[in-house]
């Protein structure tokens, strides 16, 4: 397999995990998935930022988009929900690794920011056996350019409060 195809089948294979990761910031807000509690370092469990609407229609999005994947490139279906699903708890798990460190929501921690996501899809991907490891390796590559220049445009677009 050339590049140029490892690329290409990268991005197909982890754009409903994009997708799902990109939603919450357009449709967020709400009830928090913490409810506000804290865990035993008294920080927050997750933060403001990840709420019960966010994930759910970051969710569906990603999974819609998933589904247009298996019309159009007859990727599993299942992998319609596991990708996005794998995104959105990659991206819980990043959040309360961020709260462990004291980084405020919004805050950076360079490279799990960028992703955190990244790797719940894969994982969450995994039993599917629909991707080879030079995939797995572009899609982590490729996505920290992909995923800063994104949240620049939406920070730009004034979506976002912070340009990471």
């Amino acid at each position: 397999m050339n590049i140029l195809t490892i690329v290409v089948e990268a991005m197909k294979f982890i754009f409903p995990a994009y997708c799902a990761n990109a939603t919450p910031v357009l449709a967020g807000g709400g009830t928090a998935m913490d409810f506000g509690k804290k865990f035993a370092d008294g920080e927050r469990v997750f933060g403001k930022n990840k709420t019960f609407r966010g994930f759910f229609f970051g969710l569906a999005i990603g999974a819609i988009v998933g589904t247009a994947e298996f019309f159009l490139f007859g990727y599993p279906i299942l992998f319609a929900v596991l990708s996005p699903l794998g995104a959105l708890l990659g991206d819980l798990a990043g959040a309360f690794i961020k709260r462990r460190l004291r980084i405020a929501p919004g805050g950076l921690l360079p490279v799990i920011d960028q992703i955190d996501f990244v790797i719940g899809a894969l994982l969450f991907s995994l039993p599917l056996l629909m991707i080879t490891w030079q995939v797995a390796i572009a899609t982590l590559l490729i996505t920290p350019p992909i995923h800063l220049l994104t949240n620049f445009v939406a920070f730009k677009l004034k979506l976002k409060k912070n340009p990471w």
